[in-house]
């Protein structure tokens, strides 16, 4: 009887290697830093902070530690993944070098915050700048979509408390630049709030609001360049009014509840004021409608709102809501744009379901936990886990093509940056060499060399 040998080949281990480099990859990351300049951006940001006779300059502490994020860590300790490779990431701090700078700028509170803001929007403006017509703004604007996160909390953490699904943990309020069908998105706000603040709090949506506008270059804040979309989270009077005291240069679309008095008014619509939906593609959606809604629900709210409201057939077995008419599925939002046709406008707004692969990725990314226990720290983490998206964003969109431009950062660590490599030195040049057989060596590659064409910073 032949001896089974087994599913796969057995191979013997040793402990003497050189030169072999894990997460070689990830010099598409290191690259993105040195061409976007946030390495320079952040140490120039963060002088106030670096202590005399400091032997690691705060500005690379919180980029390594955001380098360790992208590449899937989830804690401060995690860092020790860049520290393992100096001849790729170079000196790292240490873990109590690294705790001590989140402490120090966690006690100076908002002025540390606002430094580190200040350097991401001055880097983002660059990096949209180098980007060309592939920078995020489709058809000459921007939409930046607002929307929770809830984050549980494993342990008794300050401001932790019980959310409206019944966890326990924070609910942080985000904002994110949509990339458009063609790329991912980058994140321009981030409120820690504790886990049961409300969901449709206008102040905290006026603070997050600010957040992201202030993350984005001078120029869209004018003739009506940025859209600020968001759920009926947002669909408040407070919260709207905010937004139409900027109408000159901004423009909104926000879900809103469906109340009796819309009820009423969508039973009295007759059947030719409706407007069929339409898809992406230009194509007309089957059972679904969409109309505007005029009269005295307007009254009230600022002079210019649309609301329109749309109607589908649900799909089968969907168990309807009491506001919901003649077996009909309703959903509503308000806009103050007044030159394109409804259906554009109702598609425009639909598209904001694209925040929840964003969400998906930050989850992925530093945000399915909050490591630290003071809420200073915790925003700290955030201000962190926003950079490591960043750079998750700015590399696809500088350097890579096609279905590429779309990998979530899973499939980024799984494919590109988990890649290893041969460091070979030879005089005082240092040569990075990939493995031939990996599927995606040509990808990292190519895209190296897109960044190579880039001009450096300053």
């Amino acid at each position: 009887m032949k001896k089974p040998i087994g599913s796969y080949p057995r191979v013997r281990i040793r402990e003497d290697g050189r030169a072999v480099v894990s997460q070689a990859g990830s010099v598409l990351l290191i690259e993105t830093v040195r061409k976007t300049g946030l390495d320079q951006a952040l140490s120039a940001a963060l002088t106030l902070w670096r202590k005399p006779r400091a032997v690691h300059d705060p500005g690379k502490i919180l980029v390594d530690l955001a380098l360790a994020v992208a590449l899937g860590g989830d804690c401060l300790a995690d860092i020790t993944l860049l520290r393992s490779e100096p001849a790729v990431f170079g000196p790292v701090a240490s873990d109590p070098t690294v705790s001590r700078l989140i402490d120090t700028l966690a006690a100076s509170g908002e002025k540390a915050l606002t430094a580190i803001r200040a350097a991401r929007s001055e880097v983002r403006r660059r990096v949209w700048e180098l980007a060309g017509n592939r920078a995020p703004d489709t058809g000459g604007q921007v939409t930046v979509d607002l929307d929770g996160v809830l984050v549980v909390a494993h342990s008794d953490k300050q401001d932790a408390a019980p959310t409206w699904k019944k966890s326990y943990g924070h609910h942080p309020l985000m904002g994110f630049v949509d990339h458009g069908p063609g790329g991912t998105g980058e994140p321009v706000a981030a409120l820690l709030r504790p886990g049961n603040a409300g969901s449709n709090t206008a102040v905290d949506h006026i603070a997050a609001a600010r957040l992201a506008l202030a993350q984005l270059p001078k120029k869209y804040r004018q003739g009506r360049r940025t859209l600020i979309r968001c759920d009926s989270a947002g669909g408040t009077h407070e919260f709207v009014a905010w937004l139409a005291q900027r109408g000159r240069w901004l423009s909104y679309s926000v879900g809103m509840v469906i109340t009796e008095a819309i009820h009423q008014h969508v039973l009295q619509i007759p059947a030719s004021a409706w407007t069929p939906a339409v898809e992406p593609d230009g194509e007309v959606r089957d059972g679904a409608w969409v109309a505007e809604l005029t009269g005295d629900l307007l009254d009230g709210w600022p002079q210019g709102i649309r609301l329109l409201v749309r109607k589908e057939r649900p799909h089968p077995g969907a168990q309807l809501r009491i506001t919901d008419a003649d077996g009909m599925r309703l959903t509503c939002f308000a806009t103050n744009t007044a030159d394109r046709p409804i259906a554009e406008l109702e598609l425009r707004h639909r598209l904001r379901a694209r925040a929840e692969d964003r969400i998906r990725a930050a989850r992925a990314t530093g945000l399915r936990n909050l490591p630290l226990h003071d809420t200073a720290q915790n925003q700290v983490w955030l201000e962190t886990v926003q950079m490591a998206l960043d750079l998750l964003a700015w590399m696809p969109m500088l350097a890579l093509t096609g279905q590429a431009r779309l990998w979530e950062p899973r499939r980024l660590r799984f494919r590109l940056f988990s890649a290893a490599g041969q460091l070979v030195i030879t005089g005082r040049r240092r040569l990075l060499r990939l493995a031939r057989h990996w599927p995606w060596t040509r990808e990292i590659t190519d895209a190296l060399e897109r960044l190579a064409l880039l001009p450096n910073p300053g």
